[in-house]
């Protein structure tokens, strides 16, 4: 039996699309150096590099990108699944972005990964500025929620989940956080942060899973990488 801990990482352990902190890195490199940590995130390989670093990322024992549909070890990729994204949610999706009340479009508002998409109203090539309109937007509208919300009732076999910021993940269902656990064992002591384990974020899955499934777990939802440090200083 041994201890193992899943990090989220857009908005647990960096600012959300933002860069890891430097003093925070330092301390999380070393907490990777003396422990198992895993990574799963949303994101592909090299935009969590670009936040997290190549140090971080190698340090990590796997990192699950595209919510564990692509994995790597290092620089060698595990597996990764691959998905066709149907043309009617495409067509869906647009009609969607149309239709939002923000005045904003900065392009990349559909963004194909290994096994899932991104969507985002602003759109993935928004400035740091440019996000934080949106986010207020987001706040003051649910727009997100709504969104999602929408498309889970309109596709039956595809999930869609906020996660971040600005973006909403879609994939096939059962292709989400959750799947992750399949590369784990339950007589080890799982330890999961994350920032969105509510029940439309992309974290609640694997919360879940855990919970439902009645692993050795601790499910510790945090409000930014601030709090993930304190909360790993008492570890």
């Amino acid at each position: 039996m041994s201890n193992k801990f899943i990090f989220d990482v857009d908005g647990t352990i960096t600012p959300s699309r933002g860069q890891i902190d430097s003093e925070f890195g330092v301390f999380f490199s070393d907490f990777c150096s003396n422990n198992d940590v895993y990574l799963v995130t949303g994101s592909d390989k090299e935009k969590t590099i670009e936040q997290i670093g190549e140090i971080v990322y190698s340090l990590a024992k796997r990192v699950y990108n595209c919510s564990g549909c692509d994995v790597w070890e290092g620089e060698t990729n595990i597996r990764s699944k691959e998905w066709r994204i149907p043309l009617s949610v495409t067509t869906w999706l647009k009609d969607k972005l149309e239709e939002s009340s923000f005045p904003l479009r900065t392009g990349l508002h559909i963004e194909e990964r290994p096994g899932m998409l991104n969507f985002s109203v602003v759109g993935r090539n928004a400035t740091i500025g440019e996000r934080k309109l949106y986010v207020r937007h987001d706040e003051e509208n649910n727009e997100r929620d709504v969104i999602a919300e929408l498309f889970n009732k309109e596709f039956k076999d595809l999930i869609a989940r906020p996660g971040g910021e600005t973006g909403i993940g879609i994939s096939p269902k059962g292709w989400d956080k959750s799947q992750i656990l399949d590369d784990f064992n339950k007589n080890d002591f799982i330890y999961f942060y994350g920032d969105r384990m509510d029940f439309l974020g992309n974290d609640y899955p694997l919360k879940m899973r855990l919970l439902t499934e009645q692993w050795r777990c601790s499910t510790v939802e945090v409000q930014g990488w601030k709090h993930t440090w304190e909360k790993l200083k008492c570890v």
